[in-house]
């Protein structure tokens, strides 16, 4: 094992935030508290509520949220004894304002997220949340999408807006264990601060790539309870858990109560089983974001168009996250043609 830190693996559940894509943004005050609750007790370490899409996402672009976000943070916040609430900010999405206002409610950590190539956009944000005496970490997605040396290049300058750490976050599921060894060593050896790995299971392999992300030195480790995520989810938490403890590494979190946590609570939350299904499959396939499926499926449904298509479509187009819009003007294209083709 290349094991280049001393820290301790710390790990974020986010069942809370990267979950609320799949219930439509619908969570209730009540089953946050219960979800908070009961990890808190497991020992989770982080926990991190917000919209699916961050603070402030509650739009009608991204999905109205049934409750107010403010209130979900509130509430996980009262539950939690030694668990620190952590919230998600993509700029231009939140804002500083919205990032003040979970501090005040008790959030104690937010993670900073920009398009692997957009790093520049987050200064202000993470530099408001250390002052604010948050601990504030950088969120590269979709970084499938860019070079390493790219990637190098960006989490440096999160590393040098006051970042505490830099995530490698594969917003597709796209990336192969291989690939993400590369883009860890890559950092840990460029920076001097913590690096986080967050994975999606599109491709069935996003707790081979934490594994891979935790040997090449990675500390900070997101998870989902039964791989209660986007797309088809993320890095399955307990099952993460069993593997680590098989490979010798204690985390300090409760593996029976996150097996209870997974059957008995969040289990009776999700619509439908986190599977690998066609739709997500794709997604990890053709390395679209995990959050287009549900856009693409109901544009699919409107306008007749298989949604793999429009998905390999925004795949060929490196569609990145904030470009929604850009699913219904693909779908709307395929139809017409489509319309022309039997008209010819």
């Amino acid at each position: 094992m290349n094991r280049k830190s001393d820290k301790p693996i710390k790990i974020t559940e986010v069942c809370l935030r990267d979950g609320s894509h799949v219930v439509a943004h619908q969570y209730t005050e009540e089953q946050v508290r219960s979800v908070a609750r009961a990890l808190d007790d497991a020992g989770m370490h982080y926990i991190e509520v917000s919209h699916g899409d961050g603070l402030g996402g509650s739009t009608l672009q991204y999905g109205r949220s049934l409750v107010d976000e403010l209130k979900l943070i509130e509430a996980a916040v009262e539950e939690c004894r030694q668990a620190t609430v952590a919230v998600l900010l993509l700029p231009g999405i939140g804002t500083v304002h919205q990032l003040k206002q979970a501090r005040e409610l008790g959030a104690g950590l937010v993670r900073v997220a920009t398009h692997v190539t957009e790093a520049d956009v987050s200064a202000q944000h993470i530099h408001a949340a250390r002052e604010m005496g948050m601990e504030a970490l950088g969120f590269l997605m979709m970084a499938h999408m860019a070079p390493v040396e790219k990637l190098v290049e960006q989490a440096k300058l999160m590393e040098s807006y006051g970042a505490q750490a830099v995530y490698v976050t594969d917003s597709a599921g796209a990336l192969l264990p291989d690939q993400v060894r590369e883009r860890i060593r890559a950092l840990r050896q460029a920076l001097d601060i913590e690096v986080g790995f967050h994975g999606h299971n599109n491709l069935s392999v996003a707790v081979a790539n934490t594994v891979a992300a935790i040997e090449e030195g990675a500390t900070r480790i997101d998870g989902s309870v039964r791989c209660l995520g986007a797309g088809a989810g993320n890095t399955q938490t307990e099952v993460l858990l069993a593997v680590l403890e098989r490979m010798g590494l204690q985390v300090g979190i409760d593996l029976y109560k996150m097996m209870d946590i997974a059957e008995d609570i969040v289990a009776p939350l999700i619509p439908n089983p986190q599977e690998i299904n066609k739709g997500s499959l794709v997604l990890g396939y053709a390395g679209v974001y995990s959050s287009f499926l549900l856009h693409a499926e109901r544009a699919g449904k409107r306008f007749g168009i298989d949604p793999r298509d429009i998905l390999m479509e925004l795949g060929k187009r490196k569609a990145v996250g904030g470009q929604e819009d850009l699913i219904l003007d693909v779908a709307a294209e395929f139809a017409k043609a489509q319309q022309l083709e039997v008209k010819g």
